[in-house]
């Protein structure tokens, strides 16, 4: 079939319908016998048969029809704008012009219909935002641990450039007559949090030490195993540090050694408010008093370091107190299932001075 021809046949075929029911109603009147007498009547002329008449009225009635239908075709082909078909020698072929057609041919695009989803599937199927990107670190031995520290972050570059890094090995200490210790401790409110590193506690105001006329505030206390520090080559189970700060900011650092023995109460009081969440602090129920978890003898190991984890910021005075603290297996290995080695490596004393208690 020749496409020109279609918007022709459209016409036409849209002429017929809107037409028929003018040629329906022409064609039951002219079937109507009763009419007709009446009409003769009125006209004042003869009856004559229906037959005849009908046959004689045929010509005209085709006639009216043709008429009708060829102006039906003009008002459309004035309204869509069409004209002859090139080379058409009638009036029906007609071509409709299409700004679509006429400037760029037709694509046919294949439609895939996907069924839709169900919303429980919907929301399975939903991706999940992207985690942000975080360089942590850890006491591994893989691209996050102490040898690695340095390169993770730029503010981490003491802990591979600093020549004042904690621990160390203490050994060939001065001995010499050191300013006592005071401890100014109190019972205080406290609150307990596994950061994923350590379990770090933090304790209400109002605790101090003091070392001659230098004052640092108790900011809190974490712990590690094995210890961090040693005394003379030995190790211990365990290391407690008890971080102060200063009113110009600078830290101190009392050190514990935690070695197998006795229960110990304070650290039970803490294994007891342990969070069940990580990053999630546990508020402490009732109070601590860290005047019991200090040593009878307060003689000290004296020296400068770093903080021993990310940033080691250095500037740090160590005390490092000589008598250890007993703590029970079953102390130790509450804290060991969740951590069962969080302590930094040894770092080069680099000839600093270390002082000793006589």
């Amino acid at each position: 079939m020749n496409p020109n021809r279609l918007p022709s046949l459209i016409v036409l075929a849209l002429a017929s319908v809107l037409a028929a029911p003018l040629q329906a109603a022409e064609r039951e009147a002219a079937r109507s016998p009763a009419a007709e007498p009446q009409a003769a009547a009125a006209r004042g002329g003869d009856a004559k048969a229906p037959e005849t008449r009908a046959a004689a009225a045929a010509p005209t009635a085709a006639a009216d029809d043709g008429d009708a239908l060829e102006r039906l075709r003009r008002r459309l082909e004035e309204k869509l704008g069409a004209t002859k078909a090139p080379g058409s020698t009638t009036g029906n072929d007609l071509r409709i012009p299409s700004k679509a057609t006429e400037r760029a041919p037709v694509r046919h695009v294949a439609l895939v219909r996907r069924p839709r989803p169900h919303p429980a599937e919907a929301v399975i199927a939903a991706p999940a935002p992207p985690p942000p990107r975080y360089v942590g670190w850890d006491y591994d031995a893989g691209p996050t641990g102490p040898q690695a520290w340095a390169s993770l972050r730029p503010e981490y570059a003491l802990c591979g450039s600093g020549n004042r890094q904690s621990p160390i090995n203490i050994r060939n200490g001065i001995g010499v007559d050191l300013a006592p210790i005071q401890f100014d401790y109190r019972p205080s409110a406290f609150s307990v949090l596994d950061d994923g590193h350590t379990v770090r506690v933090t304790v209400g105001g109002g605790n101090y030490i003091a070392i001659g006329n230098q004052r640092w505030q108790l900011v809190g206390f974490d712990f590690h195993m094995p210890s961090e520090d040693q005394i003379d080559g030995r190790s211990f189970d365990m290391e407690m540090h008890l971080l102060h700060q200063d009113s110009e900011g600078h830290y101190a650092v009392v050190a514990l050694m935690l070695t197998r023995g006795q229960a110990q109460k304070v650290v039970q009081t803490i294994w007891n408010n342990l969070p069940l969440e990580r990053n999630a602090p546990a508020q402490g129920l009732g109070t601590i008093d860290l005047t019991q978890l200090i040593p009878a003898d307060h003689r000290y190991y004296n020296y400068m370091g770093s903080l021993t984890s990310p940033p080691c910021s250095e500037g740090v005075e160590w005390i490092v107190l000589n008598q250890p603290v007993e703590v029970s297996q079953q102390q130790i290995d509450i804290f060991a299932h969740l951590y069962p080695m969080n302590a930094r490596p040894l770092q080069h004393a680099d000839g600093r001075l270390i002082k000793q208690s006589r």
